[in-house]
């Protein structure tokens, strides 16, 4: 039997360890079924208490029953458009005041798309720079005076391996993910002396509904070919990492970019 024939074992999904125990999350772009909404249920299931938020209205209060449905006691939600400064203060304030503080931010807002650099519009350009790289720094900047006065803090940001691989039709993507991992290093060299540590996860493929609906079969399929498992990861994967980032654990990381990825050459 060769290697290229052996199916490896389907991952287990992992019991609650008290990583965060004590811990405030707060978490962007958590509806639906993607790596935010994993983000937020590993970081309950830690024994955090959380606050979620989107700006899908529906689809957030339907996470929100989906994490009381799985037991969840400690979970609020408020929605924010990350596009918009005015919604990202709120949502910091109203995050410090239902919480009482945040120990955890978890940047998970993004916006992928498919276009080849000649087709494409300066609008399908900026969305995607907006919602994916710039986001992260309304976010990062609104509360970063918080956590520094508070001497501690985390933030784990959600970038790609785009960052630094070339993919035809993700420029936009691709280079809104290179500047998360830039601004995470500049940022955390800005924070470390404050006590704060800023981190990013750069996962390759975790395949959720809304992934699957947006693109083709085939690439999925390809993509999933080129990861030395054979599979895309599952979402609570790469969930895993940032929770190992958002903890205690990673207390001596900071500005780093961590790859959550089998792919091979």
């Amino acid at each position: 039997m060769t290697a290229d024939t052996i199916t490896p074992p389907a991952p287990q999904y992992p019991p609650g360890r008290n990583l965060l125990a004590g811990q405030t999350v707060l978490v962007t772009a958590a509806a639906g079924t993607g790596i935010g909404f994993a983000a937020a249920k590993r970081c309950i299931e830690e024994g955090a208490r959380v606050l979620v938020s989107d700006i899908h209205e529906r689809r957030l209060g339907e996470a929100v029953e989906r994490l009381r449905a799985a037991g969840a006691q400690q979970v609020f939600s408020k929605t924010c458009d990350v596009t918009q400064q005015s919604d990202v203060d709120a949502l910091v304030s109203s995050a410090i005041e239902t919480l009482g503080h945040i120990d955890v931010l978890i940047n998970n807002a993004g916006l992928g798309g498919t276009a080849n650099v000649v087709d494409m519009t300066d609008s399908e350009w900026s969305r995607v720079i907006d919602i994916s790289l710039t986001s992260v720094m309304r976010m990062t900047r609104a509360i970063l005076p918080y956590m520094q006065s508070r001497r501690r803090g985390a933030i784990v940001n959600n970038a790609s391996v785009l960052g630094w691989r070339a993919q035809a039709g993700q420029s936009h993507y691709a280079a809104a993910k290179a500047g998360v991992m830039a601004f995470t290093r500049c940022a955390a060299i800005e924070a470390a002396p404050h006590g704060v540590r800023i981190n990013a996860v750069a996962p390759s493929i975790a395949m959720h509904a809304f992934l699957a609906k947006t693109t083709t079969p085939e690439l999925l399929a390809e993509l999933a070919r080129r990861e030395a498992f054979g599979r895309p990861a599952e979402v609570w994967e790469v969930a895993n990492a940032m929770i190992f980032l958002a903890a205690d654990l990673s207390s001596y990381m900071t500005g780093e970019i961590l790859s959550v990825s089998s792919q091979h050459p």
